[in-house]
Protein backbone atom coordinates (compact mmCIF):
# COMPACT_ATOMS: atom_id res chain seq x y z
CA UNK A 1 0.00 0.00 0.00
CA UNK A 2 3.06 2.68 0.63
CA UNK A 3 4.54 1.80 -2.42
CA UNK A 4 1.42 2.48 -3.96
CA UNK A 5 0.94 5.60 -2.00
CA UNK A 6 4.62 6.10 -3.23
CA UNK A 7 3.92 5.72 -6.62
CA UNK A 8 1.17 7.63 -7.11
CA UNK A 9 2.74 10.92 -5.42
CA UNK A 10 5.55 10.56 -7.96
CA UNK A 11 3.42 10.26 -10.84
CA UNK A 12 1.58 13.68 -9.59
CA UNK A 13 4.65 15.54 -9.16
CA UNK A 14 5.54 14.38 -12.64
CA UNK A 15 2.31 15.81 -14.05
CA UNK A 16 3.37 18.97 -12.39
CA UNK A 17 6.07 19.28 -13.82
CA UNK A 18 4.64 18.84 -17.11
CA UNK A 19 2.07 21.32 -16.32
CA UNK A 20 4.99 23.91 -15.12
CA UNK A 21 6.54 23.32 -18.82
CA UNK A 22 9.48 21.30 -17.20
CA UNK A 23 9.02 18.14 -19.08
CA UNK A 24 9.37 17.88 -23.10
CA UNK A 25 5.59 18.46 -24.33
CA UNK A 26 4.63 15.99 -27.21
CA UNK A 27 3.18 16.67 -30.41
CA UNK A 28 -0.91 16.28 -29.12
CA UNK A 29 -2.73 16.96 -25.89
CA UNK A 30 -3.91 14.08 -23.91
CA UNK A 31 -7.31 13.43 -22.89
CA UNK A 32 -8.37 10.27 -20.92
CA UNK A 33 -12.15 8.71 -21.36
CA UNK A 34 -12.33 6.71 -18.12
CA UNK A 35 -15.80 4.27 -18.68
CA UNK A 36 -16.64 0.41 -18.67
CA UNK A 37 -15.80 -1.35 -21.33
CA UNK A 38 -16.15 -4.60 -20.14
CA UNK A 39 -18.62 -6.77 -17.75
CA UNK A 40 -21.83 -4.98 -16.34
CA UNK A 41 -21.70 -1.29 -16.60
CA UNK A 42 -20.38 -1.61 -20.53
CA UNK A 43 -23.71 -1.73 -22.08
CA UNK A 44 -24.98 1.61 -20.30
CA UNK A 45 -21.64 3.06 -20.63
CA UNK A 46 -21.36 2.33 -24.90
CA UNK A 47 -23.50 6.14 -25.40
CA UNK A 48 -20.65 7.84 -23.37
CA UNK A 49 -17.32 6.33 -24.71
CA UNK A 50 -19.38 7.29 -28.16
CA UNK A 51 -20.15 11.31 -27.06
CA UNK A 52 -16.40 11.23 -26.43
CA UNK A 53 -15.28 9.90 -29.29
CA UNK A 54 -17.06 11.71 -32.08
CA UNK A 55 -16.48 14.82 -29.93
CA UNK A 56 -12.98 13.89 -30.53
CA UNK A 57 -12.87 12.99 -33.77
CA UNK A 58 -14.88 16.65 -34.19
CA UNK A 59 -12.29 18.74 -32.77
CA UNK A 60 -9.34 17.16 -34.33
CA UNK A 61 -11.33 17.83 -37.95
CA UNK A 62 -11.42 21.31 -37.39
CA UNK A 63 -7.58 21.58 -36.37
CA UNK A 64 -7.40 20.33 -32.63
CA UNK A 65 -6.67 22.71 -29.79
CA UNK A 66 -4.52 25.34 -29.49
CA UNK A 67 -2.77 23.57 -32.53
CA UNK A 68 -2.40 20.49 -31.19
CA UNK A 69 -4.62 17.54 -32.04
CA UNK A 70 -6.15 15.39 -29.39
CA UNK A 71 -4.91 11.67 -28.60
CA UNK A 72 -8.00 10.26 -26.97
CA UNK A 73 -6.80 7.00 -24.15
CA UNK A 74 -10.00 5.08 -23.44
CA UNK A 75 -9.15 3.17 -20.87
CA UNK A 76 -11.56 0.74 -19.14
CA UNK A 77 -12.71 1.21 -15.59
CA UNK A 78 -13.91 -2.53 -15.73
CA UNK A 79 -17.13 -1.79 -14.06
CA UNK A 80 -15.81 -1.60 -10.47
CA UNK A 81 -14.91 1.04 -8.17
CA UNK A 82 -11.59 -0.84 -7.90
CA UNK A 83 -10.81 -0.48 -11.69
CA UNK A 84 -11.95 2.90 -11.87
CA UNK A 85 -9.44 4.33 -9.21
CA UNK A 86 -6.51 1.90 -11.63
CA UNK A 87 -7.88 3.58 -14.60
CA UNK A 88 -7.85 6.76 -12.72
CA UNK A 89 -3.98 6.05 -11.75
CA UNK A 90 -2.61 4.79 -15.14
CA UNK A 91 -4.17 8.01 -17.34
CA UNK A 92 -2.45 9.92 -14.18
CA UNK A 93 0.93 7.62 -15.31
CA UNK A 94 -0.03 9.08 -19.14
CA UNK A 95 0.34 12.40 -18.45
CA UNK A 96 -3.29 13.34 -19.01
CA UNK A 97 -4.26 17.03 -19.37
CA UNK A 98 -7.89 15.93 -18.26
CA UNK A 99 -10.20 12.95 -17.88
CA UNK A 100 -13.90 12.58 -19.43
CA UNK A 101 -16.39 10.81 -17.05
CA UNK A 102 -17.43 8.08 -15.19
CA UNK A 103 -20.60 7.23 -15.84
CA UNK A 104 -21.84 5.35 -12.15
CA UNK A 105 -21.60 7.27 -9.71
CA UNK A 106 -19.46 4.42 -7.90
CA UNK A 107 -17.18 4.57 -10.41
CA UNK A 108 -16.85 8.36 -10.90
CA UNK A 109 -16.26 8.89 -7.18
CA UNK A 110 -13.19 6.84 -7.43
CA UNK A 111 -12.06 8.73 -10.41
CA UNK A 112 -12.23 12.03 -8.37
CA UNK A 113 -10.17 10.85 -5.37
CA UNK A 114 -6.92 10.23 -7.57
CA UNK A 115 -7.89 13.32 -9.97
CA UNK A 116 -8.14 15.46 -6.94
CA UNK A 117 -5.25 14.49 -5.83
CA UNK A 118 -2.98 14.45 -9.08
CA UNK A 119 -4.74 18.03 -9.98
CA UNK A 120 -5.93 16.70 -12.96
CA UNK A 121 -9.53 18.38 -14.24
CA UNK A 122 -12.23 15.68 -14.43
CA UNK A 123 -15.81 16.17 -15.80
CA UNK A 124 -18.29 13.45 -15.80
CA UNK A 125 -20.73 13.97 -17.85
CA UNK A 126 -23.84 11.71 -16.21
CA UNK A 127 -22.68 10.95 -12.65
CA UNK A 128 -25.18 13.16 -10.34
CA UNK A 129 -24.36 12.31 -7.02
CA UNK A 130 -23.66 15.47 -5.15
CA UNK A 131 -20.78 14.24 -3.31
CA UNK A 132 -18.74 13.59 -6.16
CA UNK A 133 -18.10 17.22 -7.17
CA UNK A 134 -17.49 17.87 -3.68
CA UNK A 135 -14.44 15.53 -3.88
CA UNK A 136 -12.73 19.08 -4.58
CA UNK A 137 -12.32 21.71 -6.96
CA UNK A 138 -10.91 19.93 -9.67
CA UNK A 139 -14.15 17.81 -10.33
CA UNK A 140 -16.88 19.07 -12.66
CA UNK A 141 -19.62 17.57 -13.91
CA UNK A 142 -22.20 18.97 -17.21
CA UNK A 143 -25.33 17.00 -15.99
CA UNK A 144 -27.40 18.59 -13.39
CA UNK A 145 -27.05 17.11 -9.77
CA UNK A 146 -29.31 14.84 -8.18
CA UNK A 147 -30.44 17.15 -5.63
CA UNK A 148 -31.05 19.93 -8.45
CA UNK A 149 -33.53 17.68 -9.94
CA UNK A 150 -35.33 16.93 -6.80
CA UNK A 151 -35.99 20.45 -6.32
CA UNK A 152 -37.11 20.95 -9.74
CA UNK A 153 -39.85 17.83 -9.63
CA UNK A 154 -41.07 19.71 -6.70
CA UNK A 155 -41.52 22.82 -7.97
CA UNK A 156 -43.35 21.09 -11.38
CA UNK A 157 -45.84 19.28 -9.22
CA UNK A 158 -46.89 22.64 -7.54
CA UNK A 159 -46.80 24.90 -10.24
CA UNK A 160 -47.33 22.83 -13.65
CA UNK A 161 -49.86 20.09 -12.42
CA UNK A 162 -51.10 21.93 -9.51
CA UNK A 163 -50.33 19.25 -7.06
CA UNK A 164 -51.02 20.17 -3.16
CA UNK A 165 -51.02 16.66 -1.70
CA UNK A 166 -48.06 14.24 -2.05
CA UNK A 167 -46.57 10.62 -1.20
CA UNK A 168 -43.34 10.13 -1.54
CA UNK A 169 -42.56 6.02 -1.88
CA UNK A 170 -38.69 5.86 -1.51
CA UNK A 171 -36.17 2.87 -1.48
CA UNK A 172 -33.97 3.12 1.75
CA UNK A 173 -31.43 0.75 -0.01
CA UNK A 174 -30.56 3.72 -2.93
CA UNK A 175 -28.80 7.22 -2.07
CA UNK A 176 -29.95 8.46 -4.92
CA UNK A 177 -33.62 7.65 -4.11
CA UNK A 178 -32.99 8.65 -0.56
CA UNK A 179 -31.31 12.21 -2.25
CA UNK A 180 -34.32 12.60 -4.69
CA UNK A 181 -36.76 12.10 -1.77
CA UNK A 182 -35.34 14.22 0.70
CA UNK A 183 -34.42 17.49 -1.83
CA UNK A 184 -38.37 17.06 -3.18
CA UNK A 185 -40.46 16.30 0.03
CA UNK A 186 -38.17 20.18 1.38
CA UNK A 187 -38.90 22.22 -1.88
CA UNK A 188 -42.30 20.65 -2.12
CA UNK A 189 -43.48 21.73 1.62
CA UNK A 190 -41.49 25.29 1.16
CA UNK A 191 -43.83 25.90 -1.54
CA UNK A 192 -46.91 24.81 0.55
CA UNK A 193 -47.35 21.95 -0.50
CA UNK A 194 -47.92 19.06 1.86
CA UNK A 195 -46.21 15.35 1.89
CA UNK A 196 -49.22 13.43 3.42
CA UNK A 197 -47.28 10.54 3.97
CA UNK A 198 -43.24 9.36 3.01
CA UNK A 199 -43.28 5.16 2.50
CA UNK A 200 -40.03 2.97 2.26
CA UNK A 201 -39.07 -0.13 0.13
CA UNK A 202 -36.10 -2.36 -0.28
CA UNK A 203 -34.24 -2.77 -3.18
CA UNK A 204 -35.26 -6.62 -3.08
CA UNK A 205 -38.80 -5.91 -3.14
CA UNK A 206 -40.89 -7.40 -5.88
CA UNK A 207 -44.84 -6.35 -4.47
CA UNK A 208 -45.84 -3.10 -3.36
CA UNK A 209 -49.17 -3.97 -2.51
CA UNK A 210 -48.83 -2.80 1.22
CA UNK A 211 -47.21 0.88 0.60
CA UNK A 212 -49.91 1.46 -2.15
CA UNK A 213 -52.58 0.57 -0.02
CA UNK A 214 -51.74 3.12 2.30
CA UNK A 215 -51.02 5.89 -0.07
CA UNK A 216 -54.59 5.23 -1.89
CA UNK A 217 -56.25 5.75 1.93
CA UNK A 218 -54.25 9.22 1.98
CA UNK A 219 -56.01 10.33 -1.72
CA UNK A 220 -52.89 11.88 -3.00
CA UNK A 221 -52.73 14.19 -5.98
CA UNK A 222 -49.09 12.62 -6.87
CA UNK A 223 -47.01 9.82 -6.40
CA UNK A 224 -43.31 11.01 -5.98
CA UNK A 225 -41.34 7.72 -7.26
CA UNK A 226 -37.91 8.44 -7.57
CA UNK A 227 -36.01 5.16 -8.24
CA UNK A 228 -34.64 3.25 -10.79
CA UNK A 229 -36.06 0.08 -12.54
CA UNK A 230 -38.42 -0.54 -10.13
CA UNK A 231 -40.37 2.59 -10.08
CA UNK A 232 -42.55 2.24 -12.87
CA UNK A 233 -43.40 -1.18 -12.07
CA UNK A 234 -44.64 0.09 -8.55
CA UNK A 235 -46.55 3.12 -10.63
CA UNK A 236 -48.27 0.23 -12.77
CA UNK A 237 -49.24 -1.63 -9.90
CA UNK A 238 -50.57 1.78 -8.54
CA UNK A 239 -52.93 2.71 -11.87
CA UNK A 240 -53.73 -1.39 -11.26
CA UNK A 241 -55.50 -0.43 -8.02
CA UNK A 242 -57.00 2.07 -9.59
CA UNK A 243 -54.77 4.96 -7.73
CA UNK A 244 -55.70 8.27 -9.25
CA UNK A 245 -52.66 9.83 -8.41
CA UNK A 246 -50.01 10.73 -10.87
CA UNK A 247 -46.70 9.52 -10.67
CA UNK A 248 -43.56 11.28 -11.05
CA UNK A 249 -39.97 10.56 -11.27
CA UNK A 250 -36.35 11.08 -11.58
CA UNK A 251 -33.72 10.92 -14.57
CA UNK A 252 -33.52 7.01 -13.90
CA UNK A 253 -36.89 6.47 -15.32
CA UNK A 254 -35.63 7.38 -19.09
CA UNK A 255 -33.53 3.78 -19.35
CA UNK A 256 -34.74 1.32 -21.86
CA UNK A 257 -34.58 -1.29 -19.63
CA UNK A 258 -37.20 0.51 -16.94
CA UNK A 259 -39.58 0.69 -20.05
CA UNK A 260 -39.74 -3.32 -20.84
CA UNK A 261 -40.50 -4.06 -17.47
CA UNK A 262 -43.76 -1.99 -17.32
CA UNK A 263 -43.45 1.38 -19.01
CA UNK A 264 -45.02 0.12 -22.13
CA UNK A 265 -48.72 0.07 -20.19
CA UNK A 266 -48.22 3.23 -17.90
CA UNK A 267 -51.16 5.69 -18.96
CA UNK A 268 -50.11 8.69 -17.37
CA UNK A 269 -46.35 10.20 -15.41
CA UNK A 270 -44.00 12.57 -15.63
CA UNK A 271 -40.17 12.21 -15.41
CA UNK A 272 -37.25 14.92 -15.19
CA UNK A 273 -34.02 14.14 -17.91
CA UNK A 274 -31.01 15.71 -19.38
CA UNK A 275 -31.89 16.38 -22.89
CA UNK A 276 -34.29 14.64 -25.57
CA UNK A 277 -33.33 14.66 -28.98
CA UNK A 278 -36.96 16.48 -29.46
CA UNK A 279 -35.70 20.13 -27.81
CA UNK A 280 -35.84 22.26 -30.16
CA UNK A 281 -32.21 24.11 -30.07
CA UNK A 282 -31.00 24.36 -33.39
CA UNK A 283 -27.68 22.93 -31.89
CA UNK A 284 -29.39 19.74 -31.18
CA UNK A 285 -30.41 19.10 -34.75
CA UNK A 286 -27.40 19.96 -35.92
CA UNK A 287 -25.92 17.29 -33.60
CA UNK A 288 -28.58 15.11 -35.13
CA UNK A 289 -28.04 15.83 -38.44
CA UNK A 290 -24.57 14.75 -38.34
CA UNK A 291 -24.50 11.56 -35.53
CA UNK A 292 -28.19 10.21 -35.52
CA UNK A 293 -27.22 7.28 -37.70
CA UNK A 294 -24.86 6.11 -34.94
CA UNK A 295 -27.54 3.96 -32.81
CA UNK A 296 -25.60 4.93 -29.35
CA UNK A 297 -25.57 9.08 -30.26
CA UNK A 298 -28.98 9.79 -29.76
CA UNK A 299 -29.12 8.66 -25.74
CA UNK A 300 -28.73 11.04 -23.42
CA UNK A 301 -25.64 10.31 -21.73
CA UNK A 302 -23.85 10.43 -25.38
CA UNK A 303 -24.64 13.56 -25.71
CA UNK A 304 -23.59 14.48 -22.27
CA UNK A 305 -20.14 13.00 -23.34
CA UNK A 306 -20.06 15.20 -26.33
CA UNK A 307 -20.68 18.03 -24.60
CA UNK A 308 -18.02 17.31 -21.52
CA UNK A 309 -15.39 16.94 -23.93
CA UNK A 310 -16.07 19.73 -26.01
CA UNK A 311 -16.65 21.99 -22.98
CA UNK A 312 -13.00 20.80 -22.30
CA UNK A 313 -11.67 21.84 -25.31
CA UNK A 314 -13.17 24.97 -25.27
CA UNK A 315 -11.81 25.61 -21.05
CA UNK A 316 -8.10 24.77 -22.78
CA UNK A 317 -9.01 27.38 -25.36
CA UNK A 318 -10.06 30.45 -22.84
CA UNK A 319 -7.29 29.36 -20.69
CA UNK A 320 -5.02 29.07 -23.43
CA UNK A 321 -2.56 26.54 -21.85
CA UNK A 322 -2.73 23.15 -21.07
CA UNK A 323 -1.15 23.26 -17.69
CA UNK A 324 -4.28 21.78 -15.62
CA UNK A 325 -4.44 24.76 -13.11
CA UNK A 326 -5.42 26.71 -15.87
CA UNK A 327 -8.07 24.79 -17.29
CA UNK A 328 -9.26 24.05 -14.09
CA UNK A 329 -9.94 27.47 -13.44
CA UNK A 330 -11.43 28.13 -17.05
CA UNK A 331 -13.64 25.10 -16.41
CA UNK A 332 -14.40 26.99 -13.27
CA UNK A 333 -15.42 30.18 -14.84
CA UNK A 334 -17.75 28.26 -17.89
CA UNK A 335 -20.79 30.26 -18.06
CA UNK A 336 -23.30 29.95 -20.74
CA UNK A 337 -21.53 27.67 -22.79
CA UNK A 338 -23.95 26.22 -25.68
CA UNK A 339 -23.81 22.67 -25.31
CA UNK A 340 -26.18 20.12 -26.98
CA UNK A 341 -27.67 19.30 -23.76
CA UNK A 342 -28.14 22.86 -23.04
CA UNK A 343 -26.20 26.14 -22.29
CA UNK A 344 -24.04 25.34 -19.21
CA UNK A 345 -22.82 27.40 -16.85
CA UNK A 346 -20.87 26.18 -13.50
CA UNK A 347 -21.34 27.20 -9.98
CA UNK A 348 -19.16 27.27 -6.76
CA UNK A 349 -19.25 23.10 -6.69
CA UNK A 350 -18.07 22.37 -10.20
CA UNK A 351 -21.91 21.87 -10.97
CA UNK A 352 -23.84 22.71 -14.02
CA UNK A 353 -26.33 25.31 -13.77
CA UNK A 354 -28.74 24.14 -16.77
CA UNK A 355 -32.59 23.55 -17.96
CA UNK A 356 -34.24 20.31 -16.75
CA UNK A 357 -36.23 18.44 -19.20
CA UNK A 358 -39.41 17.16 -18.66
CA UNK A 359 -40.61 13.87 -20.09
CA UNK A 360 -44.59 13.20 -20.32
CA UNK A 361 -45.40 9.58 -20.37
CA UNK A 362 -48.83 8.87 -22.52
CA UNK A 363 -50.28 5.11 -23.43
CA UNK A 364 -46.79 3.54 -22.38
CA UNK A 365 -44.93 6.46 -24.80
CA UNK A 366 -42.61 9.22 -23.06
CA UNK A 367 -42.06 12.36 -25.51
CA UNK A 368 -40.81 15.58 -24.52
CA UNK A 369 -43.12 18.20 -22.58
CA UNK A 370 -40.91 21.21 -21.73
CA UNK A 371 -37.43 23.11 -20.57
CA UNK A 372 -37.59 23.67 -17.26
CA UNK A 373 -35.51 26.59 -16.89
CA UNK A 374 -33.27 26.80 -12.91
Amino acid sequence: MMKKILMLNVICLYLSLVAAGQVVASETVKIASVFAQTSVASVSNAPSIQGVRIAVSEINKQGGILGKKIELLEIDNRSTPEGSKAAAEKAAEQGVVAIIGANWNAHSMEVAKVAQDCHIPMISNASAHPDITRTGNYIFRVCFSDLFQGQVMARFARKDIRASKAVILKNINSEYSIGLAHEFRKYFEKLKGRVLLELTYTSEDQNFDKILEQSKAYSPDILFIPGEDESEVIAKQAQDKKISAIPLGGDKWGSTKLYRIGGESLKQGYFSTHWSKNTDRDITREYLRKYAGNPNSVFGDAALAYDATHLLADAIRRSGSFEREKIRCALAKTRNFKGVTGDITMDENGDAIKDVVIMQITNGEARYLKIFKP
